[in-house]
């Protein structure tokens, strides 16, 4: 059996010029970065500005398990089912950060014959966006730094600096550090510490800026630090915006690719949706939009956090309005929700299968709050047996949910037309009445609660004092009617991710709260979520290598 790294290499690629021209680009509005990769022109928006939008089709899924899910794998699969189909379909997905890349998850680009390629370069460095993020938040920080080393005009506060360095990268040792040691020429000695660089406001500013003029002022908005007086001190005080926007402006380009079926696929953008919005870029969806007649998206991890993040941050910031919403699950993750070990997902379980499915429940009954009609698609491994898939059929049928097998990651697209003929049926006989989850004019911890008790079915919240501090100077700024985004485990509907299924009789702990004013959000810290993870005992590097001539192995 091939890897998916093996299969990506055997791929039949076209130019990516074929596949712009297939898409109606000309020749002058593609940058090109290599023969298999692009970069597109800001000259292409101003010339789709008046073509009608396709329909928007967003691919979540269920609370992510051992047992796997499978949502990219099933995004790329229906993209390339929809060719399949005879319709026009574009991929649209998030840039894989090289974190997870070396420490847990391997590669980031889907699997088996449902992947986007090239696959390395996707999972590596691309075409440099998250260098580019990586450099301008790290200027950012470096002037920070200088402006209080070389007389601190502005009165900065060494003790409330809010701007983090970052690094993309797994690397625990960075959490919490002091820098400026050495001497009075190395700087102003106080503690400091790093984010991952897709946890990083810069990350989340350029996935959610409408274009260049956009991300430039958003960049100014960032909250660095508070002055002596306790006046807030943001980026385009210290004059940095204008340099990070020059470090920028390539990266906002959306990034064309291909499916290894051919299909189009922009590959823009990449912040966790566990500790950030979890959603490519704003103009990466809308170029998809214009270019297809259908656009097919993801939201990260499940849809209590990528999906209600791009319903309430993304779709109202965008406004975008989504027709359908495919719901990705595993019978065999559904009885791992139920109780069954790992080892044990291969044996017929209704029992546990019953148990577990209520995680699926919940995920379905949240995605229909917002109004868009959804499609189960059950990414089928070849253990499920047909009581249990016919289990699953006639619980989501009941809830008023469609249903689907796919079988994208052994046979492509061929495996997946079923569900893209479902899609279509739903968005054909279905009629979307999307609205976000809660008004912004809301306090921001009725916001918290709203989603709290709404999404992740808690009682209620729990702010502790250091929040509650938190929000009343945010409220103070004038940043209270910016929408929220909950920073919480992706494994458990509540902020424990020992709770499995349907948790019951809890409340959410919000330990922190943190202005993104640039972003346009209120970053709400709850659990023990860390937004620097560390690598595993045996990280994913162990097994990826690089051959004399260059070839890559064991990059998942």
């Amino acid at each position: 059996m091939l890897t998916d790294i093996e299969i990506a290499q055997q791929a039949n690629m076209k130019k990516i010029g074929e596949i712009a021209k297939g898409l109606s680009i000309e020749e002058c509005d593609i940058e090109y970065y290599g023969h298999y990769k692009a970069k597109l022109s800001e000259e292409l928006f101003k010339k789709l500005k008046d073509k009608p939008n396709g329909k928007l089709i967003l691919v979540t899924a269920i609370n992510p398990t051992p047992a796997g899910e499978g949502k990219t794998t099933i995004s790329v699969g229906l993209a390339e089912a929809m060719g399949r189909i005879g319709k026009n379909a574009v991929l649209a997905l998030r840039e894989p950060s090289l974190g997870p890349v070396f420490g847990i998850k391997g590669g980031a680009a889907g699997g088996g014959y449902a992947q986007v390629v090239p696959m390395e370069d996707i999972n590596l460095h691309f075409t440099g966006d998250m260098h580019a993020i990586t450099a301008a938040n790290n200027l950012l920080c470096a002037m920070l730094d200088n402006h209080m080393q070389q007389g601190n005009d502005l009165r900065i506060d060494q003790r409330r600096i809010m701007l983090k360095r970052v690094l993309d990268m797994n690397d625990r040792a960075l959490r919490n550090i002091v820098i400026g040691l050495g001497g009075k020429v190395d700087g102003v000695p106080r503690a400091d510490s790093f984010q991952i660089t897709v946890a990083s406001e810069v990350m989340a500013i350029l996935c959610l800026s409408a274009d260049l003029a956009d991300m430039k002022e958003r960049l100014g908005r960032i909250l660095v630090a508070y002055d002596l007086d306790g006046n807030p001190v943001y980026a385009k005080d210290l004059g940095a915006n204008g340099a990070m926007t020059a470090l920028l402006k390539d990266a906002l380009k959306p990034n064309l690719v291909q499916t290894l079926e051919n299909t189009p696929a922009f590959i823009h953008g990449g912040p966790f949706a566990n500790i950030a919005h979890g959603c490519n870029s704003i103009r990466a969806t809308r170029l998809a939009l214009k270019l297809g007649d259908y656009c097919i998206t993801e939201a990260g991890f499940g849809s209590d956090l990528g999906a209600e993040k791009f319903f309430d941050i993304k779709c109202r910031y965008g406004r975008l309005k989504p027709d359908c919403v495919v719901l990705v699950a595993t019978v065999r993750a559904l009885k791992y929700n139920g109780g069954v070990a790992k080892a044990d997902l291969t044996e017929e379980n209704l029992d546990a299968l019953s148990k577990g499915i209520v995680n699926l429940q919940v995920h379905i009954e949240n995605m229909q709050k917002y109004g868009v009609p959804v499609v189960v698609a059950i990414n089928r491994f070849a253990t499920d047996t047909d009581a249990e898939l016919a289990f699953v059929q006639e619980f989501c049928e009941k809830l008023g949910a469609d249903f689907s097998l796919a079988e994208v990651f052994a046979k492509g697209g061929e495996g997946g037309k079923d569900l893209a003929e479902q899609v279509c049926r739903t968005i054909e006989t279905k009629k979307s009445d999307f609205h976000v989850l809660y008004d912004t004019k809301l306090s921001i911890p009725e916001k918290i609660e709203k989603i709290a008790k709404e999404i992740y079915r808690a009682d209620g919240v729990n702010i502790t004092a250091q929040a509650a501090k938190a929000i009343s100077q945010i409220e103070a700024l004038g940043h209270s009617e910016l929408p929220v985004c909950i920073a919480k485990t992706q494994y458990s509907l509540s902020d424990d991710p020992s709770l499995l299924g349907k948790p019951e009789n809890f409340k959410i702990t919000v330990r922190d709260v943190t202005l993104s004013a640039g972003a346009g959000f209120i970053v709400v810290l709850t659990g023990n979520i860390m937004t620097m993870p560390g690598l595993p005992k045996a990280p994913a590097a162990l097994r990826i290598d690089c051959d004399n001539d260059g070839n890559i192995t064991g990059l998942f």
